[in-house]
């Protein structure tokens, strides 16, 4: 045994061994690079699919074509047809727009009601902050996909009705994600000095502590994208979203459930375009995230 630890004691320390934390590190940064670049690239194209999908040489999303129904992938049809003989790939492309329109607009509406709100209760504190508290946890309360069915029943079925109520029902968790990098930013020296010099509440709200929370709220935002389009699949697939043949990625799914027994090509499209989108948000979305708890650190 004394001689095993003389030896080791005589080997020297190889580079490889001293720098294996530095290579871990790097390792992990390039495959946050690759994942990030590669996130990226697929909600711009998908992005660019939804504004785009009018004017692309595509076939028309909604022509059936009975004697070519169930088809598999082909020259003629990328992604293959569905029971009617739709192309599954013009159809894709031409979903992008529900659900890039509907969670976007989501998101906008609960980041943008949702942030002042929070960050009002942040700041403000006392009776305002207890009153958006205590209206929140009202709406939270209540189960949010019964609360959506109720309200969608009595509005009406629209992307503007889903896109809204999916919004103001996020408001809650905005306010709460706000209110809680408000309550961290109010603490910094930054906006201690602003506050002893006499800086009205305004510019200490708008120019110290609004641009310390937009990140977070963006990364955030990232993920919400990625649950609304889940949530708004799942209204499409109960038969809840916009109406038939318009093409949603959620009612491609529920259309190809009763075609399984003979093929699975119609419902591998729209299941993987959801997939890869959603998954692309959650990356870019934990990327912001630990770059701003980086330097939150740093700081």
């Amino acid at each position: 045994m004394a001689e095993m630890l003389d030896v080791a004691a005589d080997q020297p320390v190889t580079s490889a061994t001293a720098d294996a934390p530095a290579e871990v590190i790097a390792r992990r940064r390039r495959r946050w690079r690759v994942t990030t670049v590669l996130s990226v690239g697929w909600l711009v194209l998908t992005v660019f699919a939804a504004l785009a999908a009018d004017l692309l040489p595509l076939i028309d999303p909604n022509l059936v074509d009975a004697k070519n129904a169930l088809q598999p992938p082909s020259a003629d049809h990328w992604l293959g047809t569905d029971g009617l003989g739709r192309d599954q790939f013009s159809r894709i492309v031409h979903g992008a727009q529900v659900s890039v329109l509907v969670s976007v607009s989501a998101v906008a509406v609960g980041m943008l009601v949702g942030g002042m709100l929070g960050l009002l209760a942040g700041y403000v504190r006392g009776r305002v902050e207890g009153a958006i508290l205590a209206v929140s946890d009202v709406v939270l309360a209540f189960p949010g996909l019964v609360l959506l069915l109720v309200l969608l029943a009595y509005i009406g079925r629209s992307l503007f009705a889903i896109a809204v109520i999916v919004g103001i029902l996020s408001i809650p968790l905005y306010a709460r994600v706000a209110r809680a990098n408000t309550l961290s930013v109010t603490e910094r020296e930054f906006v201690r000095a602003a506050t002893v010099l006499g800086a009205d509440r305004s510019r200490i709200v708008f120019r110290e502590i609004l641009p310390n929370i937009i990140l977070p709220l963006t990364a955030y935002g990232f993920v919400a994208l990625g649950k609304v389009i889940v949530l708004e699949g799942s209204l499409a697939f109960l038969g809840l979203s916009v109406q038939p043949p318009d093409p949603t990625w959620g009612q491609m799914i529920a259309d190809s459930k009763r075609h399984l027994s003979d093929t699975i090509w119609p419902a591998i499209g729209p299941s993987v375009a959801m997939f890869l989108t959603v998954l692309s948000l959650s990356l870019v979305g934990d990327r912001m995230r630990h770059r701003i708890d980086a330097r939150a650190e740093a700081m």
